[in-house]
């Protein structure tokens, strides 16, 4: 279901495109796990509902762990194939790595967006791969932050960033 209210508008996986669009959106990618990790995504999008974004959720509360994790199961397809394509055309990716979790998809997903430049990444402390993380995030020069405060901040600030330089596009 879409929240929108003036210029901002929150997509729930796995809905259409919204129909009125933001000048810029948002994909919250990272721990979820099942449904295991904290609803840090709900965290976020409180913190930016003063901005005119559309904020791009995969965390949808139909989810069923019985689909089988195959392209040939419709459902689990259509839900990999939504956020593919939303992390693909937003213009900020913000990526939080729960401690508790291993998050698979999550490293999956940083690995194939880190040279993009579009990433911000919340990487406390305890995460099992942190290590790692940290070398990709200093590789490809992507801000890497320990808390979800400090996350939102810095979302904030590379949301205002890429509406003024999308203001500027003649």
């Amino acid at each position: 279901m879409s929240l929108q209210h003036s210029q901002f508008t929150v997509s729930i996986a796995p809905e259409p495109l919204p129909s009125a669009r933001t000048p810029v959106s948002i994909f919250l990618a990272g721990s979820i796990e099942m449904g295991k990790a904290v609803d840090w995504q709900a965290e976020v999008t409180k913190g930016l509902t003063h901005l005119p974004v559309t904020i791009f959720n995969p965390r949808r509360s139909d989810w069923d762990g019985n689909w089988k994790q195959d392209i040939a199961e419709p459902q689990f397809k259509e839900q990999v194939d939504w956020e593919m394509d939303r992390l693909e055309s937003s213009d900020v990716i913000a990526l939080y790595l729960q401690p508790t979790t291993m998050s698979p998809i999550s490293l999956l997903e940083l690995g194939m967006h880190a040279a993009g430049g579009k990433v911000v990444v919340c990487c406390p402390e305890g995460f099992w791969r942190r290590g790692n993380v940290q070398i990709v995030c200093h590789r490809y020069g992507l801000e890497l932050v320990k808390d979800i405060p400090t996350l939102v901040k810095r979302l904030e600030a590379r949301l205002h960033q890429a509406m003024e330089n999308k203001a500027n596009i003649p």
